[in-house]
C-alpha cells in the first residue's frame, strides 16, 4: 500500500470514462489538479517511483487507478494499477516484467526452436508504458520511448537478469521518440546486471527466424535491431510469391526477401534507402546459402538497388512484376501526421495498383499505430478507385502473438497488412 504523502490526481468530469475503462493515457487537459513534482530523469529509480507515483481520482474523489505522472512527457499520466490494493512500486515493476517474460516463455523458450528472437515486452500492452524489450539469441534489447521507462531502467535489467540470464542487456532510446520526451541519446550495457563498456559481442550476432539466418549488429540497427513483429507475415506472403517476380520495397535487411527466395520466386527486386540495410541483405543471402537454408542460385535470383521507393516505384514499367511487398516504416508517428501519412499510403497502393501485373498480388502494411486496420482499408480502397482498378482482399494480415493486443487500448493493434489482388 502507498504511504500517506503519495500525492493525488483528480481528473475532469466527463473525461474519465476511458480511464475506469483501463485505457492507460491520461493527457493534460483531462487533468484538474497536479502539484510540481521533481524530474524523474535525475532522480535513481526508487525514489522516482515514490514522488511521480499517485493516486487517480475522479470529479467525485472516487479511486480511478495508481498512475505516474511527468509534466516533461508527451503523455503527461499513464496508468498502471486499477486495484486500490496493489501499488505499482519498484517490486511491482519487477514482477510485472518477469511475468511477461515468463508468458512468451512456452512459446519460443524451447531449446532447438527454428525462431530465438522475438519480443518479450510489448509497452502498454502488457502494462509496461515506454518498453519495448526484445531477444535476440543471448542478448537483450530494450528500447526506451517514454520518461517513465528511463526512469525505472534499473528495475527492468534487473528483472530481465533475473528471468534470463542473457550475456548482454542493451538500453536505448527510441530515435522517433527522444526529443518529445525530453530524453537524451543514449545507450547503455549491462553484464550480469552491471553497467560495462560495449562489449564486442554485440557487435554482431547471428540470430534465426523461422528456419532463416539473419546477421544482426544490434548497435547500428533500426530499433531493437530487427523487425520481430513481421516473423509470422513473411511466411504468409512468401506462400504466394513461388514462380513470381516481386519487388519488394522497403526491404530494410530482407525478411520478405528471404523468405521469397526460399518459396522459390522467379527473382525478387529489393530496394531500401539505406546502404546498411542492404549490405545487410546481402550478408544474411549469403549466410543462408553457406548454410543450406537458401538455394544455392539465391544470389542470382536478386537484385539490391538504393533508393527512394516513392521514386522507385513511379519510375518501373507496368505489368513487370506479379508480386510487390510495401513495408515502409512508421508514416504516422502521432495523430498529428495522420494526414500526411494518409495521402503517402494512397500514392503507395494507388501506384502498386496500376504497376503490378493483371491478377498479381499486392503485400501492404502499415505500422502506424494512429492509423487502425479500419482507415488502412478505408485508404486502400481510395487507391483502388483512383487506380481504377477492381481488388480483392485475399488475406488479412497483423502482429504476432509476442506482440499482444489489449483489449482496454486498441493503439496496440499497431500492424496491419493485407495481401491483395488486382483483378
Amino acid at each position: 500500500m502507498p504511504n500517506s504523502t503519495i500525492k493525488t490526481i483528480r481528473i475532469k468530469r466527463g473525461k474519465e470514462k476511458q480511464l475506469v475503462r483501463h485505457h492507460p493515457w491520461v493527457f493534460s487537459g483531462a487533468i484538474e489538479n497536479i502539484e510540481k513534482m521533481p524530474d524523474a530523469c535525475e532522480q535513481n529509480a526508487e525514489d522516482s517511483i515514490k514522488s511521480h507515483t499517485v493516486r487517480v481520482e475522479d470529479s467525485d474523489h472516487q479511486f480511478i487507478a495508481y498512475g505516474w505522472y511527468d509534466e516533461k512527457s508527451h503523455i503527461a499520466l499513464r496508468l498502471l494499477s486499477w486495484d486500490e490494493q496493489v501499488f505499482p512500486d519498484s517490486r511491482w515493476w519487477k514482477s510485472m516484467i518477469i511475468a511477461a517474460i515468463r508468458r512468451r516463455y512456452d512459446w519460443f523458450g524451447q531449446k532447438g526452436r527454428a525462431t530465438n528472437m522475438f519480443r518479450l515486452i510489448h509497452g502498454e500492452a502488457d502494462m509496461l508504458p515506454g518498453f519495448a524489450i526484445d531477444i535476440y539469441k543471448h542478448i537483450v534489447v530494450i528500447q526506451i520511448s517514454a520518461r517513465v521507462a528511463w526512469a525505472v531502467r534499473p528495475t527492468a535489467v534487473e528483472a530481465v537478469e533475473q528471468a534470463l540470464r542473457p550475456q548482454t542487456i542493451m538500453v536505448n532510446v527510441d530515435s522517433d521518440l527522444r526529443r518529445v520526451e525530453h530524453l537524451e541519446s543514449s545507450v547503455e550495457y549491462y553484464c550480469k546486471g552491471i553497467l560495462v563498456e560495449p562489449p564486442e559481442i554485440v557487435h554482431q550476432i547471428d540470430c534465426m527466424e523461422s528456419g532463416l539466418l539473419y546477421r544482426l549488429n544490434v548497435r547500428s540497427s533500426q530499433k531493437t535491431g530487427h523487425y520481430c513483429d513481421q516473423r509470422e507475415n513473411r511466411i504468409k506472403v512468401a506462400q504466394f510469391a513461388k514462380n513470381l517476380k516481386v519487388l519488394d520495397l522497403f526491404c530494410y535487411t530482407g525478411g520478405f526477401t528471404l523468405h521469397c527466395l526460399k518459396s522459390l520466386c522467379l527473382s525478387v527486386d529489393s530496394v531500401d534507402s539505406s546502404d546498411y540495410a542492404l549490405g545487410q541483405l546481402e550478408e544474411n543471402i549469403r549466410l543462408n546459402v553457406q548454410n543450406r537454408r537458401l538455394p544455392a542460385d539465391s544470389g542470382n535470383r536478386v537484385t539490391l538497388t538504393k533508393g527512394d521507393c516513392f521514386e522507385v516505384l513511379r519510375s518501373i514499367e507496368t505489368d513487370v512484376y506479379d508480386m510487390i511487398i510495401i513495408d515502409p516504416p512508421k508514416l504516422a508517428p502521432n495523430r498529428s501526421h495522420v494526414e500526411q501519412a494518409e495521402r503517402a499510403y494512397k500514392d503507395l497502393n494507388r501506384l502498386a495498383m496500376l504497376k503490378v501485373k493483371k491478377g498479381g498480388y499486392i503485400a501492404t502494411f502499415s505500422c502506424s499505430g494512429a492509423i487502425n486496420r479500419e482507415k488502412f482499408a478505408l485508404i486502400l480502397s481510395w487507391a483502388a478507385k483512383d487506380a481504377k482498378k477492381e481488388v480483392h482482399i485475399v488475406s488479412v494480415l497483423g502482429q504476432p502473438n509476442d506482440h499482444p493486443i489489449r483489449l482496454s487500448f486498441p493503439e496496440s493493434e499497431y500492424l496491419k497488412g493485407f495481401i491483395l489482388q488486382v483483378l
